[in-house]
């Protein structure tokens, strides 16, 4: 069997920046621990899989899909920048003629179009509830300025003190271990540490930093994050009173993320991408 495979480093428009994401397409129905068996391949955050929704389906005239992401270690219901990844190969190896692709997934369907030089996900947004316990002990001695968290992605967001410089984020070390010591009850599967933006500074324009860590499906640290800012969008577009916003996630690749909150209650998070790598799985 082949497989037409795919790496494209999604919310940047640099090679080997960003978030990386293998994309899978899938002619025919797949042996379901067939998926798992890629991903751990793949040993990416992610891996895409996009399916054809009826045999007459084709990937250059269709507008609706199936995708599902995998982990190296399992399935997630969600996954932002696999999901530009999956749009950038449609539209821009199979040259999809579609101005919009929808994508049903685990979190419903998803839409992705073309604007510019940014593919733009309609995402479902997260709201986020106040913690009473302002304590984590995994952040080590950070002061922290609030704790929130989404039961719907089962995210827990710190915020850090306004008085730390964005380089106090990207410098901070982390443990694995840390984070799976501090948090076994199940209730959170992420975390994401974030920063309000300067105003000032060569770093100006970001509204706000992030960072964000998901061991408990065996990503230490994942670059470049979307699901994750389909809870950040509703927490600092509350604290920021804004609906327009750019961010940006501060790992060592490092991205960018253009924000808009809709009307509906969702939100339109658009990013660059740029394809690495091109080829086939054989077995």
């Amino acid at each position: 069997m082949q497989i037409p495979v795919f790496t494209v480093d999604a919310f940047t428009n640099q090679p080997f920046s960003g978030n990386p994401a293998a994309v899978c397409l899938l002619e025919n129905d797949l042996d379901e621990a067939l998926h798992q068996k890629i991903a751990t391949e793949m040993n990416l955050s992610e891996t895409a899989f996009i399916r054809k929704l009826n045999p007459g389906d084709d990937f250059t005239k269709s507008s609706r899909f199936g995708l599902r992401w995998f982990t190296p270690a399992n399935e997630v219901p969600l996954c932002g920048h696999a999901t530009l990844a999956a749009a950038a190969v449609l539209f821009h190896i199979k040259k999809n003629t579609n101005s919009v692709l929808t994508f049903v997934t685990l979190s419903g369907e998803l839409k992705a179009r073309q604007v510019e030089d940014h593919i733009v996900l309609d995402l479902p947004l997260y709201l986020t509830y106040p913690q009473v316990s302002q304590n984590f002990a995994a952040i080590g001695d950070m002061i922290v300025q609030d704790l929130r968290y989404s039961p719907d992605t089962k995210k827990l967001l710190v915020r850090l003190s306004d008085a730390y410089e964005r380089s106090v984020l990207e410098e901070l070390q982390v443990s694995a271990q840390c984070f799976l010591s501090a948090e076994k009850t199940g209730k959170v599967k992420g975390l994401i540490l974030t920063l309000k933006g300067n105003s000032s500074g060569k770093h100006k324009g970001h509204d706000f930093y992030s960072r964000y860590f998901a061991p408990w499906y065996g990503i230490l640290e994942d670059p470049v994050t979307g699901s994750a800012h389909a809870v950040l969008s509703s927490y600092w577009s509350e604290q920021l009173g804004k609906k327009e916003m750019l961010a940006f996630q501060c790992s060592h690749r490092g991205g960018e993320l253009k924000i808009s909150l809709r009307n509906d209650g969702r939100v339109d998070i658009a990013g660059q991408i740029a394809i690495v790598l091109k080829g086939n799985l054989i077995f």
